[in-house]
């Protein structure tokens, strides 16, 4: 879900014109004019800029789910690699508002290199072994 919203991310950089004035841009405070940012871009944007800014929202809400999920297991390692991983992806959401509210190349620049590192961070979650060592198991079955 991650690549496809990179994937997207890239479309609306190329393709996509965000005009400079619409509710919400230049906001004198952040998180309200984000909020607003982030409603035009679903209301009033290109159906790629809703798409992307609609399936942004749906992973910040799955990561979080992911994390949950890591923190039950008990494995610090997952849970750790977890977090990290979450916390880009909800950085580059934050960064992806931001270039929604000041139109800043630094900001769509971030957005990427944070989803890119999430993706890092999953795949090391994804080869962090989840059962207990052979060992364990061969001297359990020879008792």
């Amino acid at each position: 879900m991650i690549c496809l919203q990179a994937g997207l991310g890239m479309f609306v950089n190329l393709y996509t014109t965000i005009p400079r004035h619409h509710s919400g841009s230049a906001p004198s405070e952040y998180f309200s004019g984000s909020l607003h940012s982030v409603t035009w871009a679903i209301s009033h944007g290109a159906i790629v800029l809703a798409v992307h800014t609609i399936l942004g929202l749906l992973l910040a809400v799955m990561v979080i789910g992911i994390v949950v999920r890591a923190l039950i297991m008990g494995r610090r390692s997952i849970a750790l690699w977890s977090i990290l991983g979450g916390l880009l992806v909800i950085g580059a959401g934050f960064n992806g508002a931001s270039f929604l509210d000041y139109n800043k190349d630094v900001s769509s620049f971030l957005m990427t290199a944070f989803a890119l590192g999430s993706i890092v961070c999953y795949a090391v979650v994804m080869y962090l072994p989840c059962t207990a060592s052979a060992p364990n198991a061969v001297s359990v079955a020879m008792d």
